[in-house]
């Protein structure tokens, strides 16, 4: 029942912006690492950036430099501003999450968002 929804993504020029969100709703009662991953045609999927509960974060030397995860546990919801974009981004983002579910112990469990595509032209 606990679900991640993924926002933000689009079309944009290279060098151009975009914002994506995710946000986890349902029976949560804490959420651990949050991660972006992203997955283009004929590719493998690749972890992009992730940021533990205290703020902690690591980006793929990719898009070191260009692209920002951060979090509001308030909001259960993850961010990844992603700057300078290059055709290169281009894919589906998947926002992950390591969650606790209410009344489950202290047993994490793995979630995934149903992605979102981001395209970069040139």
């Amino acid at each position: 029942q606990v679900q991640l929804v993924e926002s933000g993504g689009g079309l944009v020029q290279a060098g151009g912006s975009l914002r994506l969100s995710c946000a986890a709703s349902g029976s949560i009662f804490r959420i651990n690492a949050m991660d972006w991953y992203r997955q283009a045609p004929g590719k493998q999927r690749e972890l992009v950036a992730t940021v533990t509960r205290a703020g902690n974060t690591n980006y793929a030397d990719s898009v070191k430099g260009r692209f920002t995860i951060s979090r509001d546990n308030a909001k259960n919801t993850v961010y990844l501003q992603m700057n300078s974009l290059k055709p290169e981004d281009t894919a589906v983002y998947y926002c992950r999450a390591d969650i606790v579910r209410r009344g489950m112990g202290i047993t994490a469990n793995e979630f995934w968002g149903q992605g979102t595509q981001v395209t970069v032209s040139s």
